[in-house]
């Protein structure tokens, strides 16, 4: 469940034209936005004041946007423009019928995976509002147990898990090349290279790069 305290809750819905209308969206992605998106609210606005935070920062106000989709195949684009062009740290709740997601635009969008509306988790557990926004992109980012557990910057975190999702891609895609090659030498050529990859994975799996 997203358990962010009562104190913060809006459930504002927000007129979709007049929402798109404050944006910068090319014809395609207008046209995409009316077709992709049901509805959409603020659901919670996470402020120093509502939270009872002391300390100030530079992060003013984090939102929880919920958008309602018409198709479960999203335009991530259209939520990059939506946080690129908002002065708020936003954070997005997707919801397809029976499933939802969380996506967060940190330099570059991330997703969770899709999950039941029972599964879905989101806390807060941190003093400040840039740390609690900190806090929320690892939750939404990161996957990988040995990159959750580290103790570094977000900043490395996020890049350490980009590269194992990087290999990860890689690996499964050469290991589909080996399975399909005849030819001895090439097929040797591939292997060589699947093992590089498994060796990276590795190594950064167990932070040793």
């Amino acid at each position: 469940m997203i358990d962010f305290p009562v104190s913060t809750i809006v459930h504002r819905r927000l007129p979709k034209e007049a929402f798109y209308k404050h944006l910068q969206l090319s014809t395609a992605l207008k046209s995409r936005f009316v077709s992709y998106v049901g509805e959409i609210s603020v659901a919670n606005s996470l402020t120093k004041k509502n939270l009872n935070l002391e300390k100030e920062t530079d992060t003013k106000e984090i939102l929880l946007l919920s958008i309602i989709l018409k198709k479960r195949a999203f335009d991530g684009k259209i939520l990059e423009v939506i946080a690129r062009q908002n002065p708020h740290k936003l954070v997005f709740l997707l919801s397809y019928e029976q499933e939802v997601r969380l996506a967060v635009y940190h330099k570059k969008l991330y997703y969770s995976a899709w999950m039941s509306e029972d599964d879905i988790e989101l806390t807060l557990s941190v003093e400040t509002l840039d740390a609690i926004w900190e806090d929320l992109v690892r939750q939404i980012a990161l996957h990988s147990p040995s990159v959750e557990q580290r103790t570094e910057s977000l900043e490395q975190q996020l890049k350490d898990q980009d590269e194992i999702d990087r290999l990860n891609k890689l690996i499964k895609k050469t290991e589909a090349a080996a399975w399909k090659e005849a030819q001895p030498k090439k097929r040797f050529a591939i292997y060589t290279r699947l093992q590089e990859y498994k060796q990276k994975l590795e190594e950064i799996t167990h932070g040793e790069t």
